[in-house]
């Protein structure tokens, strides 16, 4: 067990504050290419391919085929220049510094046309002394090398042995070598022979941002604040304390003195403390600690408490004159990471526990929102995070093949509630561990842990994604005799280097090497594991598309699982905006090329025939649409038998397996606009999956399943009281909108944090006690209520695949919009029973509160909550309604 005691954190980045004036360079620049051929305005953040097509000079990046249309772009060497006047008189300042928040990747930095260095790590920030070179009006040049070719001469220079993969599979479409570049790997496209990472386009590019400036100070400049509480608690007295880190660059030749005024007012604290700066000295430490009279309210994740912050400010008053003062908000949580004996089980539990109480991570793993990260914008950010926990989730793994995401993100995630798995950015590979890249690797670790561990929604590291199972295992099908070698290189890189760097910096939550992992057990077998994907330790990951995703018996029934998932394709709607009309068929290249996971389209095609019948209408386009629309369907509801198996397993062990206490599928987002796991489409609009989500994923869930014959419905809650519920039971035939028959339990005890069987009936019993049905003739439906104002979704069972559904007719749905304030209300007429009603808008931005549903009443209402300016009339032009048996 691992205890972590975070009162938490104040929010605050690096360089926030400068002792004198800055610059910011933000705005316009001029990009040019390798021979000067081509010369071009640019905006700063942003990148060449943004600024192509800003000037028309190229497409849209992701219209059909053009992510391999302009893979010229990153072949070629581009560079970023400016000039520029300072606003300030320089002269009067001791020291003047140029500050990148982030340069990707490889780049010279020649200002005033002296060289200052170079970038080669676009997850790391870069200063550099422009006291000597800087004047009135100043020249910036930033010459960006292809991060293609810099990976290729990287590893041709790895002579000792290869490091791979070297190319990623040819469906992948793809560049080679990217484990020698620090850059995200999700926007290259190449990774191992792993093929749960093909979703997306290949896109190395050059680019800076978020941010460039000119920083001045003489007696010193506070370079970054992380203020964090570091785990010196007494748990009997249950004192909370404060730990501020200031980072000082003094360029005094004498001691700098003063002092530090802390203030929580909502804690009546205020604490002053002295301090005297040295020259160079990089780090000041204060305890600040809060009264145990005071009460102290903590931060939740979503659905079990309030995200409550305390608004603190921070005075340094210093010789000289010099005062700095910084406003932040600090938060009071705890974390544990729970790995001890379960009675009747080998092997250990894996759990958290926030502020104490055990708590059911439920989610999605979070990859980046576009290729061109100068798109997302806080509003973008916004409507995705909001989605999460609209759909009841309260975690994010944000994956290990992407980034490091902006302050936004985890500002954001802490206001919303949302615990965060942070992975270090390393994915599907094995990576080189020469000198120059650990040392980059280092200073890219202990900048990312400085920058986001004082969010108190960030609650465990991670230092890799698959690699220690891709070593395990061989994926790369390495000789065996060399192993040991990739082994040796595999724990210093994570164990020697990142994990030492976690420890120093971070206390404050859990780090494990790997996901998946056996945690505890990982470490005692020297890192990696003998099986690291065991359903008795640690996370686990699972992927299996050719076997029946409707029976629960092939799911792992695990401790903890980290990836899971099926595919589906995005609403025409998303794909018309970047395709024509020959694209538009299930076998058309363009469906082909956009497919980058191996045999994916046909995947999912089987998976849909076992339950579904295919779409027999003769209109091409028609057709195309019923297609996107099943595996949509399917996607659903294989994803909800899984994850609802997840959930129910959390409070039994059978066959000394269970204990479940997590279930995060792949993935939440989609960074183009291509088939994948993504339950949001890009640019936020909900697929059917998503919807099904907000019910499986409801802190009140009645899940019913067959086992040998027998229908049981077992109820779980993630509320934080018992609740006396009752179950109600339905049976409808497909044929009438009117209920066969109804079965209501007696109260029964539904416990906290728990789950428990309600009810079992064999199947031919629950048949005959309605009579005339059967299994091809009738469907199930559930729900929990309790004895107050808490209820359940309703749930149902399928008693057999639907393609075999007795009874089923076309159904004629009939809508009404009206507004009402913001918001829009469809009320919805059916003429006969109908399985996943799909509700469409096009492309208006919003969600709906339901879709996808068994609609077995008559009437129903609907509501959309728009995301921006819409009206019923552009509502009503752009509606459609789908059905099941729409698609016949």
């Amino acid at each position: 067990m691992h205890l972590h005691l975070l009162p938490l954190l104040a929010l605050c980045g690096a360089g926030c504050v400068v002792a004198g004036p800055s610059y910011s360079l933000r705005g316009s620049w001029r990009v040019s290419n390798g021979n000067g051929s081509l010369e071009l305005p640019g905006t700063v953040p942003g990148c060449v391919h943004s600024a192509l097509y800003q000037r028309g000079l190229i497409q849209d990046p992701y219209y059909r085929f053009n992510d391999l249309r302009y893979r010229w772009i990153s072949l070629d060497n581009w560079t970023y220049s400016t000039d520029f006047k300072i606003p300030f008189n320089v002269s009067e300042w001791q020291k003047v510094r140029l500050i990148f928040e982030g340069v990707d990747t490889v780049a010279q930095i020649l200002f005033n046309n002296v060289t200052l260095g170079k970038t080669d790590n676009m997850f790391t920030g870069y200063s550099f002394d422009i006291t000597g070179v800087v004047r009135d009006v100043n020249s910036l040049q930033l010459r960006f090398q292809s991060a293609v070719q810099y990976a290729e001469r990287q590893s041709k220079a790895h002579t000792n042995y290869s490091v791979p993969p070297n190319c990623p599979p040819k469906e992948q479409k793809g560049e080679c070598h990217v484990n020698f570049i620090r850059k995200v790997k999700a926007l290259s496209n190449a990774w191992a022979l792993r093929l749960l990472c093909d979703w997306l386009p290949s896109w190395p590019k050059e680019s800076m941002g978020p941010d460039v400036g000119i920083r001045s100070y003489s007696l010193c400049l506070l370079n970054a604040c992380v203020l964090s509480f570091l785990g010196a608690v007494d748990n009997a007295s249950r004192e909370w304390n404060v730990e501020i880190e200031a980072s000082f660059d003094v360029v005094s030749s004498k001691p700098v003195g003063g002092q530090v005024t802390v203030a929580i007012p909502k804690l009546q604290t205020r604490q002053t403390f002295d301090i005297e700066l040295q020259q160079r000295q990089r780090t000041v430490k204060l305890l600040v600690k809060i009264s145990k009279d005071i009460a102290v309210e903590l931060w939740w994740p979503r659905g079990h408490g309030s995200q409550t912050g305390f608004n603190m400010t921070v005075l340094f008053v210093l010789d000289g004159g010099l005062n700095i003062e910084r406003s932040v908000k600090v938060y009071f949580r705890t974390v544990q990471l729970i790995e001890e004996s379960i009675k009747g089980s080998p092997g250990l539990s894996f759990y958290f526990k926030i502020n104490g109480l055990p708590i059911f991570l439920k989610g999605s793993n979070w990859i980046p929102a576009d290729s061109f990260q100068d798109r997302v914008t806080p509003e973008l950010l916004q409507v995705l995070l909001r989605s999460v926990v609209d759909a009841n989730m309260n975690t994010l793994r944000v994956w290990g093949g992407g980034i490091y995401e902006q302050d936004g993100f985890y500002e954001l995630c802490n206001e919303l509630g949302i615990m965060v798995w942070q992975d270090f950015m390393f994915a599907c590979a094995l990576y080189p561990v020469g000198r120059s890249f650990v040392e980059s690797v280092r200073a890219e670790v202990a900048y990312q842990i400085r920058r986001l561990k004082s969010h108190p929604s960030i609650i465990i590291w991670s230092g890799n994604n698959e690699n220690e199972v891709a070593l395990r295992v061989n994926w790369f099908h390495v000789n065996s005799s060399d192993l040991e070698t990739y082994f040796k290189d595999y724990v210093t890189l994570y164990v020697r280097n990142i994990r030492e760097i976690v420890l120093s910096e971070d206390k404050s939550r859990p780090f494990i090497v790997s996901s998946p992992t056996n945690g505890v057990k990982t470490m005692a077998e020297g890192w990696i594991s003998n099986d690291p994907n065991s359903n008795h330790y640690g996370d686990v990951h699972f992927y299996d598309y050719s076997n029946d995703c409707w029976n629960w018996k092939m799911f792992p029934k695990a401790r903890f699982v980290s990836e899971y998932g099926y595919q589906s394709w995005p609403s025409f709607s998303t794909l018309e905006k970047v395709s024509s009309k020959e694209d538009w068929s299930y076998s058309s290249g363009f469906a082909l090329h956009r497919q980058h996971h191996g045999n994916g389209n046909d995947e999912m095609l089987e998976q849909v025939q076992l339950h579904f019948r295919l779409p027999r209408r003769t209109d091409p386009l028609r057709k195309f649409k019923d297609m996107i629309y099943l595996t949509q369907v399917m996607q659903a509801q294989c994803i909800k038998t899984e994850t609802e198996f997840y959930m129910r397993s959390r409070s039994e062990i059978v066959d000394g397996q269970g204990h479940t206490m997590g279930a995060l599928y792949w993935q939440l987002n989609d960074i183009w606009q291509a088939p994948s796991w993504a339950s949001l489409e890009y640019g936020g609009k909900w697929k059917m999956l998503h919807y099904f989500a907000q019910r499986f994923f409801a802190p009140l869930l009645p899940v019913g399943f067959e086992d040998k014959g027998v229908f049981y419905v077992y109820g779980v809650s993630d509320l934080h009281r018992d609740y006396k519920t009752r179950l109600t039971v339905r049976l409808h035939t497909w044929s009438s909108l009117t209920p066969l028959c109804s079965v209501v339990t007696s109260s029964a005890v539904m416990k906290a944090g728990e789950a428990a069987i309600l009810y079992q009936e064999p199947v031919p019993d629950l048949l005959k006690r309605c009579g005339g049905c059967t299994r091809e003739s009738c469907v199930v439906s559930f729900h929990l209520s309790t004895h107050v104002d808490v209820f359940s979704p309703t749930n149902y069972h399928f008693l057999s695949s639907l393609k075999d559904a007795q009874g089923l007719v076309k159904a004629n749905i009939t809508v009404t919009i009206s507004q009402k304030g913001d918001l829009f209300v469809f009320d919805l007429r059916t003429s006969a029973v109908a399985p996943f009603v799909w509700l469409d808008v096009g492309s208006i931005p919003g969600r709906f509160s339901d879709n996808g549903f068994l609609m077995i009443k008559k009437m129903r209402s609907v509501l959309f909550y728009p995301w921006k300016l819409t009206s019923k009339s552009e509502l009503q032009q752009a509606f459609t309604v789908t059905s099941l048996t729409d698609t016949y």
